[in-house]
This record gives structure tokens, sequence and C-alpha cells, in this order.
């Protein structure tokens, strides 16, 4: 079955940086696009970034464009987000989403905590 976990979230202070990262399996990984959505508490989860399967297209939203970098390694079914300059409205858990077969499927997150 599909499974995506996360990882890499953490505390981090504003100003700094974090990786994080999404393991996928129960699917053939290099077919599909890829997504980063997070959700803070109290609001409504966001889509935060998207790359296509071959990673040559990507999107962001625009509070993370300049700061935030989506990648893929398809040879370790792996999908990215590399967050650089975080600020304290980035606060969130992080969520993994694939839409396979017509179906779109979600990890557990990882929660990303930006605090002086």
């Amino acid at each position: 079955q599909v499974q995506l976990v996360e990882s890499g979230g953490g505390l981090v202070q504003p100003g700094g940086s974090l990786r994080l990262s999404c393991a996928a399996s129960g699917f053939i990984f290099r077919n599909y696009g890829m997504s980063w959505y997070r959700q803070a508490p109290g609001k409504e989860r966001e889509l935060v970034a998207g790359i296509t399967s071959g990673g040559s297209s990507t999107k962001y939203a625009d509070s993370v464009k300049g700061r935030f970098t989506i990648s893929r390694d398809n040879a370790k079914n792996t999908v990215y987000l590399q967050m650089n300059s975080l600020k304290p409205e980035d606060t969130a858990v992080y969520y993994c989403n694939a839409g396979v077969n017509g179906r779109y499927y979600w990890g557990k997150g990882t929660l990303v905590t930006i605090s002086s």
C-alpha cells in the first residue's frame, strides 16, 4: 500500500534552515508528481510546493517563493523540502502528498516550529 513518511522537522530559530524528507513506498514513485502541504494551528491545510514526476517543473505558494525549494530523488523514492530564512509564520505541521491513480495519500506529518 502507499506509504509516505515525513522526517526532518524540529525547532529552529527565525532565519534558520531545515530540510524535510518524505520517503515514499507502495507505488512507482518516478511516475507521479509530489507535493508538500502544511497546516498551522487553527488554519486550513495549504499547498506549499509541488514537483512533477521527473522533477523538471515546480510550483510554490507565494509565501515561500525564494525561500523554499522542493526537489526529489527518484532513485531513493524521496522528495525533499529545503526551507531557508524561516519565519515564525512557517510554524506548522508539514505533510507530504501524492496523487496516485485518482486517490490522494498523506503522510502523518512532521512538526516545524520557528521560535526564538
